[in-house]
């Protein structure tokens, strides 16, 4: 399995899991120059779920998907997209 395709699956897994509305959840990805960039885009009230108390929730989100890209020899970046 190509190493980013398994990073947005580990993120649409995870985020889905602490969600209300998992119908308005998407996890986007672009490639960037040297890396993959991915985009969390959620509805209005799951927003607070995810980044957690403090950032703490997102932190360890990211922290995850940075691990397991530096294993597999790529560089990725997680985003929450404002929905406004």
């Amino acid at each position: 399995m190509e190493a980013a395709l398994a990073v947005q699956e580990y993120l649409e897994y995870t985020i889905v899991q602490l969600i209300e509305h998992p119908e308005s959840a998407s996890v986007i990805h672009e490639e960037k120059e040297g890396g993959h960039l991915f985009l969390i885009r959620l509805h209005p009230d799951d927003t607070g779920r995810v980044i957690g108390k403090n950032g703490k929730t997102i932190k360890a989100i990211r922290s995850l998907a940075i691990a397991s890209a530096q294993k597999h020899g790529i560089r990725v970046d997680v985003e929450l997209e404002d929905d406004e």
